[in-house]
């Protein structure tokens, strides 16, 4: 979804950046398995929403699509959870199912953390409003 503070992928962040969030995003339709709470806690509908959507900003996220505040802060959360939790991400299994070292997925997570700060400013603290 675009609005006038959308941001562009390109625009903010690192090639492997913005790969990092692409796999991590592919992940919850793979070997990670959220609750519908969960999904509600990272302000999506529910889980279908959440795959829904994941697919969604893949796509946006690979075409350099201008990108809402709220809808980077359900991106960063995601990206977050599925590579952190081994109960409802992908956790230890990460670099089997990604081809990504947990060193590299740190470097390039706290990257996108630290760019996406100004953006996300209003969120923290927050769930994303389920539709921005």
């Amino acid at each position: 979804m675009t609005d006038a503070g959308s941001v562009a992928p390109r625009s903010l962040l690192e090639p492997t950046e913005i790969d990092l969030l692409v796999r991590a995003l592919l992940e919850w339709g793979g070997p990670a398995h959220a609750s519908d709470q969960l999904a509600r806690g990272m302000g999506f509908d529910g889980v279908d929403d959440l795959l829904e959507r994941c697919r969604s900003f893949r796509r946006d996220l690979k075409d350099d699509v201008p990108i809402a505040g709220a809808d980077w802060a359900r991106i960063l959360l995601a990206t977050e959870i599925v590579f952190a939790s081994d109960l409802m991400g992908s956790g230890t299994d990460w670099s089997t199912t990604t081809g990504l070292t947990d060193e590299e997925t740190v470097k390039a997570l706290r990257g996108v953390q630290r760019k996406l700060g100004e953006v996300l400013r209003p969120y923290y603290g927050q769930t994303p409003p389920v539709r921005s």
